[in-house]
């Protein structure tokens, strides 16, 4: 069966305590580092430096979402800081499959993602170059925005596709990842989701992450027993 892992975005924590923030999820499988540049998505965050120090004082390990332009040339750097996983975008790679392996080869977990409304068929031969497909449930830039439920077909697709290459691929998605639109991203076949305000927002976020765990395992359970 599927794990179900809940990688909390610290898009939507206190960015003026980010050490504090981190030990609040300490519980979680990942912390997800949303880095984006002000060109690829019409946001600015987080560049390489504060990303190698939230690196040098998380409780669990980092999983960079690169929302940049020109990731062939950027990505690896990310790798480079002994991130635990680097996802770039298809849409922001030349050379995806060149650049999976040199993530690869310098440490890290491979992952690529996809905007909502780009296909996944034409990267689905390249699965055996990735650890990690990455299916954006939302437009790529801000948090706090709705699931889009236009997004399930392809992440049915890539289900199907993972399972039938017999190839170990997580599938994660980000985007709205509630404690109910992670009942339906899971019965689609997803396995890790991101959670930021669902998370961040709550009182305890620690308990939000069991919760989201909870309700995402149950469903994959159910899905493997059919």
């Amino acid at each position: 069966m599927l794990q179900c892992c809940i990688n909390p975005s610290i898009l939507s924590a206190d960015f003026v305590n980010l050490e504090a923030e981190l030990q609040r999820i300490s519980n979680a499988d990942a912390v997800h580092v949303d880095v984006m540049d002000n060109h690829f998505v019409p946001n600015l965050t987080l560049g390489l430096p504060v990303v190698q120090r939230i690196q040098a004082v998380s409780p669990v390990p980092l999983d960079a979402h690169l929302m940049i332009s020109d990731a062939d040339r950027w990505a690896p750097g990310f790798a480079d800081a002994g991130l635990a996983s680097v996802t770039f975008h298809a849409e922001a790679s030349i050379a995806p499959v060149k650049l999976a392996r040199e993530l690869r080869a310098r440490g890290s977990k491979a992952g690529m993602a996809l905007r909502p409304a780009t296909a996944v068929e034409p990267y689905l031969d390249m699965l055996e170059e990735l650890d990690m497909l990455l299916i954006m449930t939302v437009e790529p830039g801000f948090g706090g925005q709705a699931f889009l439920d236009f997004t399930l077909p392809k992440i049915r697709k890539a289900r199907a596709a993972i399972d039938g290459s017999g190839i170990n691929v997580a599938l994660q998605v980000d985007g709205g990842i509630t404690e109910e639109t992670i009942l339906r991203a899971a019965e689609a076949g997803a396995n890790v989701f991101v959670a930021g305000s669902a998370v961040y927002g709550a009182e305890d976020p620690a308990a939000a992450i069991g919760r989201l765990r909870e309700a995402g395992s149950i469903k994959l359970r159910a899905a493997s027993a059919e």
